[in-house]
């Protein structure tokens, strides 16, 4: 009798399978995660720059260095913010440069070597290394001052929110979609409870 055909030793592997050795093959980002990362990064950094220098340069023509937005609600003001959010550590620009370069390493570690696959997450990431990269810009360049240009007033409660800027927009929509995401993920994950 002819020998039976041999069968094929090629089989179909997943990328979370592990290998021979036992190791868990790595998932990097794919083509349009690195665009979306890449282009979000540079997208906001380069929105936030430009609108702390045309900004400032432009309120300082106007007579009283400031432009009203909304009557009594907004304004574009000329501040400049030596500490973190809410004016926190005046003064420490070593320890925010520190807490700056920490976070940036955080973030890239995440986005290239986690499971960061989500777009959503990819997105939350690339507007969070816009928005560290703006502040961090000003305070190697401006020595140690974040310029700020949006001033606010919060109806109701009448608080008038601490100055920001583009950059703290965007790490503030970042955190929100961090946030939206564990909720999502954690809900995703809860087990359905069986019917009776």
């Amino acid at each position: 009798m002819p020998d039976a055909p041999a069968q094929s030793k090629t089989t179909r592997s997943t990328p979370s399978a592990p290998n021979d050795a036992g190791v868990v093959s790595r998932q990097w980002p794919d083509l349009p995660g690195h665009l979306l990362f890449w282009l979000l990064a540079a997208l906001g950094l380069a929105a936030d720059l430009w609108t702390k220098s045309a900004v400032h340069a432009w309120l300082r023509t106007l007579p009283d260095q400031r432009y009203t937005v909304v009557q009594d609600y907004v304004w574009f003001v000329i501040r400049f913010n030596r500490g973190a959010a809410f004016s926190m550590f005046q003064g420490r620009t070593g320890l925010l440069l520190a807490v700056a370069g920490v976070a940036l390493v955080v973030v890239f570690g995440l986005f290239l070597f986690t499971s960061a696959r989500q777009r959503l997450l990819q997105i939350a990431l690339g507007l969070l290394t816009a928005g560290i990269l703006g502040n961090l810009y000003d305070r190697l360049f401006n020595e140690g001052a974040v310029r700020d240009w949006i001033e606010v007033v919060i109806p109701i409660v009448d608080y008038r929110w601490p100055a920001f800027n583009v950059a703290d927009s965007l790490l503030c929509v970042a955190v929100g979609l961090i946030v939206l995401l564990s909720f999502t993920s954690s809900s995703s994950r809860t087990p359905a409870r069986p019917r009776r």
